[in-house]
């Protein structure tokens, strides 16, 4: 059971990695804190594909379903703790919490960014 101290610091991490991301990341993390799938898609490219755990969702009406089937329904929601750049991609790593078997589970989200749009979504245990 976490102290009330513990549940602070790993707050205030979050909020600290979520300040620190690119704006189209941080709209994402904060609309998906939100369950807001409208707003998870906005920062997406029309084109935009994710790869969860391997299998493809392109284009905004896959992701959306990819959000509606997999995020919302199960209420996942992505705490960031930590972001770093590398080759070129911004990867934010961190817990998501929610009603599914294991929760929470460890994800890395590895995005591309192109004209202030997320034009990739790697996201990997």
């Amino acid at each position: 059971m976490q102290t009330r101290s513990e549940s602070d610091t790993k707050q205030r991490g979050t909020q600290a990695a979520v300040a620190s991301l690119p704006k189209p990341i941080a709209d994402f993390v904060e609309a998906n804190a939100r369950l807001d799938v409208d707003g998870m898609l906005k920062p997406f490219a029309a084109d935009a594909l994710i790869v969860d755990n391997g299998h493809r969702h392109a284009g905004l009406p896959e992701i959306r379903s990819l959000f509606e089937d997999e995020v919302v329904a199960v209420k996942a929601i992505f705490t960031p703790d930590s972001v770093r750049q590398e080759n070129g991609k911004i990867v934010v790593e961190g817990p998501a919490y929610g009603d599914f078997k294991g929760s929470p589970i460890r994800f890395t989200y590895d995005f591309t960014l192109e004209n202030d749009a997320i034009q990739t979504l790697e996201i990997t245990l």
